[in-house]
């Protein structure tokens, strides 16, 4: 949005008084400037653009002239690399130091990380329209401030009606400024959102420190409007770090302000899980009703 701040000239009147004005011109509005107004404007945006009160005086002369004097910042508007800047500072100045004190690490290279960030999201039968597999990526690319690309079909599957080459789902790599942004409102503003959320599971950990959730409904990012979406669509999530082990992983995502469930496995993370015995007449289709109940 870009913002100006212009000065009128001076008129003066033998039966008014002159007057100094200053206004606001966005790109699509005019608006007069003061204290107030400068702060609900700001406000408006999102917090992106916060107001400071411009300090003034005004000083009556002689024939009823009025001077006015204007010092001061009225807004400043913070560039996307400072606002994307947030959880990687926090990483930088908090969560390093913290990390190294829990696990006695002795180079500061040896502190676990966010590598990169694969996003993917299985289109169905949007495959068989083009007009589905753009809003698709469309889609995924305001969630994620970066273009997908297109998975396709390694070879084909008559059971499935699938073909070499035709494209099953999108998916994206972030990496760098992008990919804090997402981590950062995936856990602030998506995973809130959630309908009946309870926190995400601790026990999705792969053994090796990196972490995958999947989001059943991408309109939860605010970048999504509910009323534009055709057809509500899931994306799975996974989080590669450069921790050792899934305890160094999710203390490290902890940090970040993962919201993980408490009680739900956090103690046993790394742990093998357990597989239940099934019985062979469970997949014989011809026993006799064992297994049924």
């Amino acid at each position: 949005i870009g913002l100006k701040l212009q000065k009128l000239p001076l008129f003066h009147d033998n039966d008014e008084k002159s007057s100094l004005l200053l206004q606001l011109y966005p790109l699509r509005a005019s608006a007069m400037a003061s204290p107030s107004l400068l702060h609900s404007s700001a406000s408006s945006f999102h917090g992106r653009f916060p107001a400071l009160a411009a300090p003034s005086s005004a000083r009556v002369l002689r024939n009823s002239v009025v001077k006015v004097s204007a010092s001061g910042t009225v807004l400043v508007e913070k560039s996307e690399a400072e606002k994307t800047q947030r959880l990687k500072t926090a990483y930088l100045e908090r969560i390093i130091p913290a990390l190294k004190d829990e696990f006695k690490y002795v180079n500061i290279h040896q502190v676990p990380k966010v590598q990169k960030i694969v996003v993917n999201c299985g289109i169905g039968d949007a495959a068989q329209n083009d007009k589905g597999l753009e809003a698709a990526m469309k889609d995924i690319a305001l969630i994620t401030g970066q273009k997908p690309v297109k998975t396709r079909a390694r070879a084909s599957i008559a059971t499935f009606k699938i073909r070499e080459d035709q494209p099953l789902g999108i998916a994206v790599t972030l990496r760098g400024d992008v990919m804090y942004s997402f981590l950062d409102r995936l856990i602030n503003l998506a995973l809130p959102r959630t309908r009946d959320f309870q926190g995400v599971s601790p026990s999705s950990f792969d053994g090796n420190g990196n972490y995958s959730i999947g989001v059943k409904d991408q309109s939860v990012f605010p970048e999504i409007r509910f009323d534009a979406i055709g057809k509500a669509r899931g994306m799975d999530v996974c989080i590669s770090t450069t921790a050792k082990t899934d305890q160094e992983g999710q203390k490290l995502l902890a940090l970040m302000g993962m919201p993980f469930r408490e009680g739900g496995g956090g103690g046993n993370v790394g742990a093998p899980m357990r597989k239940k015995k099934l019985k062979a007449h469970h997949f014989d289709a011809k026993g006799k009703g064992k297994g049924k109940k």
